[in-house]
């Protein structure tokens, strides 16, 4: 009784596309007293549907918290692993990109973003709105990138808020945002200290600036130009321009990983049921849903839960209340059936960064990764079984074993790196701690690689391909920048981890 009930209610809100996750006590289900059941149902997909909502205000909120990043504020890591930059960090850092990130407020006025050209060196920049879905990223400049993922040409991309009618300079992209608070981040390749400083090199030159900045920077050059009888090149127009919004958004504060999506999640996934709802339904009131979202604004209202108002969630009903949280922090946390999967590796697809109405594909994503791309900006596939359906453990060895012309296809670079079950790096004095397309790792005799995965050196001989792992459990991740059609499309997978 209680599956149907929690199947009609996904049925209302996203046409069942994705069966849920079942509950992880079903004792729990059946203490509800029949009238409630319905009750938990609402709790759980309501619980599903506002995730990525409250994940995001979250982060919002704490950016704007005195001695926290500040808004309007592009914030540039100084090394490669995150965890430098914000200590305490347990979430699975990337060690083959130097990031950038910023909270944008539209409210005043549009903010306009800087490219470099950066030619063979890959970056990534994407914006998110508050729902976690991509409002714009480099993904769609298949035309105006390099072969490796790189920016034939720099690029100015305004973002303007709802109902703002003013009139861009000639040469800035318009995109249009849904609502008035985005995240901005942005990945340079550097697979290595080697790559770091030419990383560092572009990422100076990525700025972000009030449109009123600009305006001002036109104004004075065109009075140089009259003055000097001088010309500027586009080229030399986005230099100009990143370095003023480099001044203007230039770090005072050091970024903190507290106010990024990623670093609310835990502190999210703890609230109680009236702490969860009373923060969605004030983020609702300046974060309204899509369109095609009226059953889900419907079905929070029935449980007392309006945009803008407190909480009230129904008093006669704690059980089923308590039932269905923890009902919907088990789906979020499980893979939706339209999740691709194969050999022990899980990724996710062609919906990714543009889910409509697939709230579960969405909340699984927010939960994981709240900072997603597309399908065309990134594929992240994460392993946590071996071929065998056994979990992985660093007292095994692993051997991953990629055939002649079979590696990871992606236009970017593509990196694997182990973490510990809470996302924590490898510790102690190693080679590296993460393999990326750009090393030189060994091939066999029939030009296939084997990556050797497992807490201890393999040997000089096979150290190039060596991926250190954790002494206990863990999970592999392999990142793919810029993949290839068949990836997203699953016509080509991660192979097995076989051990040994």
């Amino acid at each position: 009784m209680w599956a149907w009930l929690i199947c009609l209610a996904v049925g209302v809100l996203a046409g069942c596309a994705a069966q849920p996750a079942p509950v992880a006590d079903v004792s729990a289900v059946t203490s509800v007293p029949p009238k409630h059941r319905w009750t938990m149902a609402e709790v759980s997909d309501s619980y599903v549907f506002g995730y990525p909502l409250v994940v995001m205000a979250s982060a919002r909120a704490q950016a704007s918290a005195p001695g926290f990043a500040g808004i309007n504020t592009l914030h540039r890591a100084s090394g490669l692993s995150a965890s430098k930059d914000h200590p305490g960090r347990s979430e699975q850092a990337e060690l083959d990109t130097l990031a950038s990130f910023a909270w944008v407020d539209l409210t005043a006025e549009p903010m306009l973003l800087v490219l470099p050209v950066t030619q063979g060196d890959y970056l990534d920049a994407r914006v998110l709105d508050m729902w976690t879905n991509v409002v714009w990223s480099t993904g769609s400049l298949a035309s105006e990138r390099t072969p490796q993922g790189g920016l034939k040409k720099a690029s100015m991309i305004a973002f303007v808020a709802p109902g703002w009618d003013g009139t861009l300079p000639k040469g800035v992209e318009r995109v249009q945002a849904p609502g008035k608070t985005l995240w901005l981040s942005v990945h340079i390749a550097a697979a290595g200290p080697r790559e770091l400083a030419g990383a560092r090199v572009l990422q100076q030159k990525v700025g972000l600036m009030p449109l009123s900045m600009f305006d001002a920077e036109d104004a004075r050059r065109e009075r140089f130009k009259h003055a000097k009888g001088t010309k500027g090149t586009e080229h030399s127009m986005a230099a100009e321009h990143a370095a003023a919004g480099r001044e203007s958004t230039e770090d005072r504060i050091p970024p903190s990983f507290a106010d990024t999506p990623a670093g609310q999640m835990v502190s999210v996934a703890s609230l109680d049921a009236g702490a969860f709802f009373s923060r969605l339904a004030d983020a609702l009131k300046d974060n309204p849903p899509s369109p095609a979202d009226p059953h889900a604004l419907s079905i929070l209202a029935d449980l007392g839960v309006k945009p803008g108002e407190p909480a009230n969630l129904p008093s006669d009903a704690a059980d089923a209340i308590a039932a269905g949280l923890a009902d919907g922090r088990t789906r979020i946390a499980t893979a939706p059936d339209n999740a691709l999967s194969a050999q022990g590796w899980v990724w996710l697809g062609d919906g990714v960064g543009h889910y409509g109405d697939d709230y579960l594909l969405r909340a699984y994503a927010a939960y994981t990764r709240p900072d997603s791309g597309t399908k065309d900006d990134e594929v992240i596939a994460s392993a946590s079984e071996d071929a065998q359906g056994q979990a992985l453990d660093g007292s095994y060895r692993y051997v991953l074993h990629f055939p002649a012309g079979g590696l990871p296809p992606a236009r970017g670079l593509w990196t694997l790196t182990a973490y510990t079950k809470d996302g924590a790096l490898v510790e102690g004095r190693l080679p590296h701690r993460s393999i990326a397309s750009r090393d030189a790792v060994r091939r066999n005799g029939d030009g296939s690689v084997d990556i050797y995965v497992q807490a201890s050196s393999p040997g000089r001989a096979r150290q190039s391909n060596w991926l250190p792992a954790p002494d206990g459990p863990f999970e592999l991740v392999m990142r793919l920048y810029a993949p290839r059609p068949a990836v997203a499309d699953g016509s080509w997978a991660p192979p097995a981890l076989v051990r040994h």
